[in-house]
């Protein structure tokens, strides 16, 4: 049985303008930072708002690697995995990447009944997919931050590259920087201290607490243009996923997508920028190895 891979309609996922890819890329003078949109208004930024996963720590790369066959096998349950579970279940977590892990289970949920596989009696709600997920995405997390802590590695093995002395960089310019992923608050908490990025983040570090009434990061987005009348090219939002992008986009502030390679640490991802690109990116950058010119092109009025 076909399944649908739409994302349910919800605020961070709801279906909207796709942009157009460039054929040939158009990059500021010797740097590898895509300026996609050369319209936006620059140099008034008062606020940043980061993506944390992917976009600042790798701490949970491997992510998708986890969740497909959490997601696979639920759609299968005593039946053998298909090819076409296996593209759907791909498709989706590809579509839904930085909205909260609970949505993407309520859509799991979903699947499970659209293909039709397992009992209906044998079937669990969207927190019971969720914990699954989480009790096998965190036994990697935490031997990652075992390695910090005793010293194995370092913070710069679990950050992309350059983006600590990036955020550290826009606050010593005085700018007020928020973290909102789509990870439970309390594992946010935790990782972006373990990474050690949680002190320049004065404007607070946002999670999933509940719902989506409760929490995402287009209400977080709203919230800060809403409490400091601020205007939308005041904010920069920065994130590896489409869904930060739309957000920025849906609200006014300057979208820079980060088409990171996870596993390297560093570089372009190629099926990061097209996504990021579609979702409206008006920069698109692989790390931030070249910040200092970001930082130049991002507070210059020219």
């Amino acid at each position: 049985m076909a399944s649908k891979t739409n994302p349910k309609e919800n605020p961070e996922t709801i279906v909207r303008k796709v942009y157009p890819v460039p054929e040939t890329p158009t990059y500021l003078l010797g740097t590898q930072i895509e300026i996609v949109n050369p319209d936006i208004e620059r140099g008034r930024f008062k606020y940043a708002l980061f993506d944390f996963d992917g976009t600042v720590s790798i701490l949970r790369e491997g992510w998708q690697n986890i969740m497909l066959p959490v997601m696979v096998d639920a759609i299968r349950g005593a039946h053998p995995a298909t090819p076409q579970i296996e593209q759907a279940c791909r498709e989706y977590i590809d579509e839904s990447t930085g909205i909260q892990t609970i949505l993407q289970m309520e859509r799991l949920v979903e699947m499970v009944h659209e293909f039709g596989l397992v009992p209906e009696e044998e079937i669990l709600d969207a927190w019971g997919y969720k914990k699954i997920y989480n009790d096998e995405l965190m036994k990697p997390v935490r031997a990652r931050i075992a390695e910090l802590q005793s010293g194995r590695k370092t913070v710069e093995d679990f950050t992309l590259r350059g983006a600590r002395d990036f955020v550290r960089m826009l606050f010593e310019r005085g700018i007020t920087i928020y973290i909102a992923s789509g990870t439970d608050r309390t594992d946010v908490l935790n990782e972006s201290n373990a990474v050690r990025i949680a002190q320049w983040c004065k404007g607070g570090i946002f999670g999933a607490i509940g719902s989506v009434e409760e929490y995402s990061k287009d209400k977080v987005i709203k919230e800060i243009l809403r409490d400091y009348d601020l205007h939308g090219s005041e904010l920069m939002v920065l994130g590896d996923g489409p869904v930060e992008i739309r957000n920025a986009k849906d609200n006014g502030a300057v979208a820079i997508g980060v088409a990171s390679d996870e596993v390297k640490g560093y570089g372009l991802n190629p099926e990061k920028r097209r996504r990021l690109i579609r979702a409206g990116a008006d920069i698109l950058i692989p790390d931030f190895g070249e910040r200092v010119k970001l930082m130049e092109h991002l507070f210059s009025r020219k």
